[in-house]
């Protein structure tokens, strides 16, 4: 299982995702993720643009999903954005 901490972008099948998940969490074969996605619909505070790998991509905060990590392959870290991903998960669970 490959070691994945809050904030990686990991790729699933061609699409770059951000972890969620606390690491203060046992390990488990799922682990939460977002996509981030080039061309998809942004709403304010709840889709904000990361960049990685000299590329901006929307976080699909909506599409958050639990992904196997066996799936997951490690592509880099968006953790000095982890402030913005934070906010957009606040207004996805209470709208605020």
């Amino acid at each position: 299982m490959e070691r994945l901490t809050r904030y990686d972008v990991a790729e699933y099948k061609g699409v770059a995702m951000v972890v969620v998940e606390s690491d203060l969490l046992p390990p488990d074969p799922v682990v939460v993720v977002i996509p981030l996605l080039p061309d998809y619909p942004a709403v304010k505070d709840l889709n904000p643009e990361v960049l990685h790998d000299g590329k901006r991509l929307i976080v699909a905060t909506r599409l958050i999903a639990a992904v196997r990590r066996s799936s997951l392959r490690r592509a880099g870290s968006v953790s000095d954005q982890g402030d913005r991903i934070n906010r957009a998960i606040d207004v996805l669970m209470a709208g605020v």
